[in-house]
């Protein structure tokens, strides 16, 4: 089988979504799925459920705060953590052979400077060796979007925490 390269990127709602729901067609056909997600909390709802349906998750150490706020040894801090949970993920992809890998909020981490480049290049290169492969991210670095097979780019047109300030709902957001 020819694997491939999908990427969600833009500013819109949906990517991880998107990336998930890749995850659950593949799982819904018996296949091994791996999700590891970098940059967040761990706690969203389709954690859980892929969980609960057989995938293996794997979530990085949560980020302490925004990165445009943290100063050079918080950064410092967050990229050593960031690029260890890339190496641990390209093992754990090289042990488990999943058919389908999601690499969720990969792209923000390469684009803020909280993921070294060549972690990421080889962490993508094994999960293609693997199988289909799905990326996320709000911001890509362009070497990530020349890679990719398929670049869907998700663009906000409307949203109520821009017009509202609603802010991100349990179960709907996260």
């Amino acid at each position: 089988m020819i694997n491939k390269l999908h990427l969600y990127t833009g500013d819109g709602k949906g990517k991880t979504t998107a990336a998930m729901g890749l995850a659950l067609r593949s799982l819904g056909h018996g296949n091994k799925v791996l999700v590891a997600q970098f940059m967040k909390t761990g706690n969203s709802g389709e954690l859980t459920a892929l969980k609960k349906l057989g995938a293996t998750v794997l979530t990085a150490e949560p980020v302490k705060g925004f990165t445009f706020r943290m100063d050079e040894a918080q950064k410092a801090l967050t990229r050593s953590q960031q690029t260890a949970f890339a190496q641990a993920v390209t093992e754990a992809i090289r042990q488990a052979r999943p058919d389908t890998i999601v690499l969720d909020e990969l792209g923000v981490a390469l684009t803020t400077g909280m993921l070294e480049e060549a972690a990421a290049r080889a962490l993508i290169e094994a999960a293609l060796e693997s199988g289909e492969t799905a990326a996320t991210g709000r911001t890509a670095p362009a070497w990530l979007e020349d890679r990719a097979d398929y670049l869907s780019r998700v663009r906000a047109e409307k949203h109520p925490y821009a017009s509202e300030g609603l802010p991100a709902r349990k179960g709907v957001e996260w």
